[in-house]
């Protein structure tokens, strides 16, 4: 057998063994991530009881908000630099210039 065909060989051989470990199992094993019906893993909260928030939650909003006021405002604030305003510009001026002459 040639190099390239042991070579082949013995990857394959490492790609089957990577699958799944006999003491660990596999990742789409039956039941090995049954769903529980809550999102993110939070359990239901007892009536009349408030969610707190974790620590990272209020500067996330607060960044994100931000980011948002600032695009919303920049982006309305900018200059018009569109070419098709620059040639109207620029065809008032030749147009002037041309009657002025």
């Amino acid at each position: 057998m040639s190099l390239f065909g042991r070579a082949s060989v013995a990857s394959l051989r490492h790609i089957k063994l990577r699958g799944a470990h006999a003491d660990k199992g596999s990742f789409f094993q039956q039941g090995h991530n049954t769903p529980k019906g809550q999102l993110f893993g939070e359990s239901p909260l007892k009536p009349g009881e408030k969610r707190h928030w974790e620590s990272w939650e209020g500067p996330w909003y607060f960044t994100f908000g931000a980011a948002a006021a600032i695009l919303f405002f920049g982006l309305k604030a900018r200059p018009d630099s569109s070419l098709t305003h620059w040639a109207d510009k620029e065809a008032e001026k030749r147009v002037e210039s041309a009657l002025s002459s």
